[in-house]
């Protein structure tokens, strides 16, 4: 299947916090989305690997995305190493996507930052043809996404440039919600982290109100970029 655009998470939700209005707009405007976990959240303080599966499969739907995997890489210990870089480059030519999304390339979580690099990095490696994968017993062919952009996420990262999501954000905070385990809930028993307090889950949405606020539109969702942006022309620009 190839698919217009691919998401990595280094956990189950990273997309859906940095990137879901988008994702889901993109899904609307006809094109197909897929979305790559590096690892199942093992180590998060609440709930366990197997809720965040059973969160993930309910988020997916919400968002309309059109595959998911899980790359079951350790939590907190995966590298950015030849072994872990193949394994996402078989995704890569799997999907052959023209638009890669990422992990920030900053953040307060270590996985973030590797998994932003690891991702980034298998995209160029993904291009080289002298790099072999196979993928049920075929041999892929070599393939690199045109476009690589970094969702923001804990951090206040200045983007790049934002797209405006308005219209799109109940379907992002229903596909958070999905995460029950993760987020503020005050019936839970469970310790209090940095992202399960009320204040994280409104933040979701005022940082989304703040970035349309400077575009003079009611939501957006922020990224960096690798390379320098062009346009065809001056219209295209809001």
């Amino acid at each position: 299947m190839k698919l217009d655009i691919l998401a990595f998470g280094a956990h189950p939700d990273d997309v859906e916090l940095g990137c879901g209005a988008t994702i889901a707009k993109e899904i609307k405007l006809g094109k197909t989305v897929g979305i790559v976990d590096l690892t199942r959240g093992e180590l998060g303080t609440r709930g366990s690997a197997e809720i965040r599966d059973m969160e993930a499969t309910a988020s997916t739907k919400i968002l309309g995305a059109s595959v998911r995997e899980n790359l079951s890489f350790a939590d907190g210990f995966f590298v950015n190493d030849k072994a872990h870089q193949i394994e996402v480059i078989k995704k890569i030519r799997k999907y052959k996507p023209e638009i890669v999304l990422c992990n920030a390339i900053d953040d307060r979580h270590i996985d973030h930052g590797k998994g932003s690099k690891l991702v980034s990095d298998a995209c160029f490696l993904s291009g080289l043809k002298k790099i072999e994968t196979t993928e049920d017993g075929v041999v892929q062919e070599a393939w690199r996404p045109k476009l690589v952009y970094h969702y923001i996420q804990w951090k206040n990262i200045e983007p790049d440039f934002v797209v405006n999501v308005t219209g799109f954000m109940d379907v992002k905070m229903e596909a958070i919600k999905a995460y029950s385990s993760q987020f503020f809930d005050p019936k839970s028993k469970e310790p209090e982290t940095p992202i399960t307090s009320k204040n994280f889950f409104d933040s979701v949405d005022y940082r989304a109100r703040d970035l349309g606020r400077l575009i003079g539109v009611e939501h957006a969702e922020g990224f960096t970029v690798e390379r320098l942006l062009g346009v065809n022309e001056l219209g295209n620009l809001l």
